[in-house]
């Protein structure tokens, strides 16, 4: 190896370094944050740190240009194998090598990617963080009885508030664990909470192992702080469907304090077990080495199957052309070169939406992209139906390269059921929820400042867990853009019978009152409308909302249910013991 190799691929290990390092940084000052409830200061750290990372490569970009690069076609091999010689004893080598990708991907503008050239598939052994330096995760037994245990666990966070109603708090776990477990059982428990607690939002996470005879289970409380400063925890989740919805893809990252990213997502698989690796790595704030571990999941999938690629079901798109592999739970999503008459909106434009979903608050509400450029896929893998439509919408983005076609730029994105397409196999009871949910998730979007644009049902998919998020991001906003307007009254009886509105209206102009005709064509669906969330209907509820955002207000995010509120259960205790006493 030559002096100016080893420079090159130690210059970029050292930039990798320097972003963890201000990554940590930041992450570290979550809890802070979090005691003086800070929550704009929440919300501007999310956005730096997704931006670090990015920043960060166009550093070392410029250091290496700066250095000089050899320009003989093997050089590049010869710097991955020096690089490679660099991270056996390195404690964050996954993400360093997806930074080495980065870094190749913005010097050589996303040519030519091979195995050769970059870690398409890591270096290094499988899972090898089996053995780390310090434990993750501290055990308390349940021996000398839960409320020793609760009241020891609570004790040792590492947060400087008090307590709003400690032992209110305890009396409430011990009961939905009394609920949820036999009582045999939780006297032989163990559990295992980890060091570091998960920041989001305006709630500091306890995760933890609940280890019982039966077996591991999750464990995990949301804990929040009263305008009072005191501590108080909302909710106790036990279940892994609740723990798979707290890490979900269409929520914002966590921040916790990683120095082994690895040994962490090995510790969480086991109470998170429907979760791929890639969505912990996401979870836990690593979303670009995320985008790495989703294309590894993406070229396992394609080994092991013969699948064809073809068009997502549902309604056609007019801005993105949208496909799939039948067994494959992504979808790939290619912004047309030309759009619809009707779509105001620029290829600029879209892209721009789908970055700014990426740095919000997505409320578990938006969907998670992964975004690629030059994505090779092989010809005979595309349906001849495919294939034509890649021809006549998306022809400038297209390049054949002997047997593959590579795709200049495409979304990946979790792939869920059309709403559409599910309120029309619903039973009445998921037809309810499932307006339940979308009405939740307007109303949730809005109070986050994000107002989608367009409506339809079309745009919202179905989760696996039976939750309603947007995934349709071309027309996108933020409230405050808005102009919400009630539709005046008419001039003439003639207005009514019109084409035209009798009204002038701006590009910013929305009208709630409209949102009825084309959401409640079904009846059925009306009445719920009317019954769930008739508000939306109406233009001074939009005005309500913009004003507390406008005042500054940023309102708490769940990710469970009302009724599984704390708060909530003691109210329908209450009632049920009203109801019984009256009987």
């Amino acid at each position: 190896m030559s002096p100016t190799e080893k420079l090159i691929a130690q210059t970029i290990l050292q930039g990798f370094d320097a972003q963890y390092g201000r990554f940590l940084e930041i992450t570290a000052g979550a809890q802070q944050r979090f005691e003086q409830a800070d929550w704009l200061a929440v919300q501007q750290a999310m956005k730096a740190r997704i931006h670090l990372y990015d920043h960060h490569v166009g550093l070392v970009v410029e250091q290496l240009r700066c250095i000089g690069l050899p320009d003989d076609a093997d050089f590049v091999t010869r710097i991955k194998a020096i690089y490679t010689g660099l991270l056996p004893d390195y404690p964050r080598f996954e993400i360093a090598e997806s930074f080495f990708n980065s870094v190749y991907c913005r010097l050589f503008d996303h040519q030519a990617l091979t195995a050769e050239r970059l870690f398409i598939f890591s270096s290094q052994p499988a899972r090898r963080f089996r053995t780390i330096p310090r434990p993750l995760a501290k055990a308390f037994s349940a021996q000398q009885g839960w409320r020793s245990l609760l009241q020891q666990m609570l004790g040792d966070l590492p947060l400087r508030l008090p307590w709003q109603d400690l032992p209110r708090d305890i009396g409430y776990i011990i009961a939905h664990l009394q609920q949820n477990f036999a009582a045999t059982e939780l006297q032989q428990a163990t559990l295992k909470v980890a060091n570091e607690l998960f920041y989001r939002n305006k709630a500091a996470w306890l995760v933890a192992k609940l280890c019982l005879p039966s077996g591991v289970y999750a464990f995990l409380l949301p804990i929040h702080r009263s305008d009072a400063g005191e501590l108080w925890i909302d909710t106790c989740l036990t279940r892994k469907r609740e723990a798979s919805i707290v890490f979900g893809f269409a929520r914002s990252y966590f921040m916790v304090y990683a120095p082994l990213p690895a040994a962490l997502v090995e510790w969480l698989r086991e109470i998170l077990p429907g979760k791929t690796t890639a969505e912990l790595y996401m979870a836990i704030g690593c979303q670009k080495h995320g985008k790495t571990e989703s294309y590894r999941e993406y070229l396992h999938y394609m080994a092991s199957t013969g699948d064809q690629f073809v068009i997502a079901p549902g309604v056609r798109g007019l801005v993105m052309l949208v496909f799939t592999l039948p067994g494959f739970d992504r979808v790939f999503k290619v912004i047309k070169d030309r759009f619809a008459p009707q779509k105001e909106v620029t290829p600029a434009r879209v892209r721009h939406c789908y970055q700014l979903v990426k740095e919000h608050d997505r409320v578990g509400r938006m969907a998670d992209t992964q975004e690629f450029e030059n994505f090779a896929i092989e010809r005979s893998r595309i349906s001849a139906e495919l294939l034509a439509e890649l021809q006549r919408e998306v022809p400038e983005k297209l390049e054949v390269d002997g047997e593959m076609l590579i795709i200049r730029h495409l979304y990946l994105e979790r792939r869920m059921t059309p709403l559409n397409i599910w309120l029309e196999q619903a039973t009445d009871q998921q037809r309810h929820d499932a307006i339940e949910e979308y009405g939740n998730a307007v109303k949730q979007l809005a109070a986050a400042n994000i107002f989608p644009g367009d409506m339809l049902y079309k745009n919202f998919g179905v989760t696996r867990h039976g939750r309603v998020v947007f995934y349709d991001y071309d027309e996108i906003c933020y409230m405050t853009e808005v102009n919400f307007r009630d539709i005046p009254p008419p001039r003439y009886p003639e207005d009514e019978l019109s084409q035209e509105p009798w009204y002038s209206v701006a590009p910013e102009d929305v009208f709630p009152e409209e949102f009825r005709h084309y959401l409640c064509c079904d009846p059925a669906i009306a009445t719920l409308f009317d019954q769930l969330h008739s508000e939306l209907f109406r233009a001074d509820y939009w005005r309500g909302l913009q004003q507390r955002i406008r005042e500054g207000y940023i309102e708490d995010v769940y990710a469970y249910r009302r009724r599984q509120r704390f708060s909530q259960r003691e109210m329908a205790a209450v009632i049920n013991d009203v109801r019984h006493i009256h009987g």
